[in-house]
């Protein structure tokens, strides 16, 4: 049995029953804790909203790891260099396993990977909008490896002093494999930007196509937000939207421009007043279409899940029966 409204069968480790209030003295004890820096462990009381929006972003995190990889992976084969290759297989395959990590993150609140793929293929679940564009050139793949994994960083870093033992645990290993990841991307964008005059054109070119993905990457303004406010109180969330993107622009914007890049927004200045970064709207309604099943490449990244999962169903199959022979020997 585990705190937070739900009792689990020991053998599914699913959840039979929910409460749907919490009890106000557990609450108080909980949110002292919270406030004095300890970790939540699995088997500790827990309120229903902190273990449900818990399962909602770490799951969103394992889907963004899996399905992030797609996108670079189809250029494995066609990445310019033995060493580009062999770079970005390493990358796929960290990718695969910080996804695994999450996944295992996220059953210690009750919730089978079983349903959580499940939820990810009928559409329930959601995933990171900057997953559901194409990588169109090698630029592209420069791109998402230089400032995408760094927006990834803004955010995981934040998140891993948060107050979730298990999330924060496997984003401590994560954090020191994506700054590996980082560094490939970057030295693979810089070789680009610094390259001939089609080489530069094109990681332009990328680039006027990846900001407005990249300025979404954080998540709606703050003051539309519906969960950072509690979120941060819990330590669920240990920055808000705003501050992480922030963040990311204060850290990249100047080392773009460095490159003599351009970035496709006018409105892109630091205000010197306040240190912050104004930007043009980047059209909140495209990110919201986007994670709901609109972007481009929204039924290409399902349907290769769909597919992964269906074709791999009999790989799955024989590994529990296996497991499951082993655990029962015949005397």
């Amino acid at each position: 049995m585990y705190g937070g409204g739900y009792i689990f069968d020991e053998q599914s480790k699913r959840p039979l029953q929910t409460q749907l209030e919490d009890d106000p003295v557990k609450l108080a004890d909980f949110e002292r804790r919270i406030a004095a820096g300890e970790k939540i462990e699995p088997g500790d009381w827990m309120p229903v909203d902190y273990r449900k929006q818990l399962i909602r972003l770490i799951e969103q995190h394992a889907h963004s790891e899996i399905i992030g990889a797609l996108p670079e992976g189809t250029w494995i084969t066609r990445a310019p260099g033995f060493k580009r290759k062999l770079a970005l297989i390493a990358k796929v395959q960290d990718e695969i396993g910080h996804g695994q990590l999450l996944y295992n993150a996220a059953e210690t609140l009750g919730k089978s990977r079983e349903m959580m793929i499940n939820d990810l293929l009928n559409g329930k679940s959601k995933y990171s909008n900057v997953f559901n564009y194409p990588a169109e050139t090698w630029a592209d793949v420069t791109v998402i490896g230089f400032l995408i994994d760094a927006a990834a960083i803004v955010n995981q870093v934040a998140n891993s002093k948060g107050s979730y033992g298990p999330y924060c645990r496997a984003l401590e290993r994560i954090c020191y494999e994506e700054s590996f990841h980082l560094k490939q991307g970057h030295d693979a964008f810089i070789e680009l930007a610094t390259g001939t005059a089609l080489q530069r054109s094109m990681v332009q070119d990328a680039l006027n196509r990846w900001w407005q993905p990249i300025m979404h990457f954080f998540g709606p303004p703050d003051k539309t937000s519906v969960h950072s406010e509690k979120l941060m109180r819990w330590k669920v969330k240990m920055a808000s939207n705003d501050d992480m993107r922030n963040q990311f622009l204060d850290s990249y914007v100047p080392k773009i421009l460095e490159l003599g890049l351009t970035l496709p927004d006018p409105g892109l200045r630091k205000d010197p007043e306040t240190g912050k970064w104004l930007f043009s709207d980047p059209d909140w309604d495209l990110f919201m279409k986007v994670i709901n099943g609109g972007g481009p490449c929204n039924s290409e990244r399902l349907g290769v899940r769909k597919w992964a999962e269906e074709n791999g169903r009999w790989v799955r199959k024989a590994l529990m029966d296996n497991n499951q022979k082993k655990s029962f020997p015949v005397a």
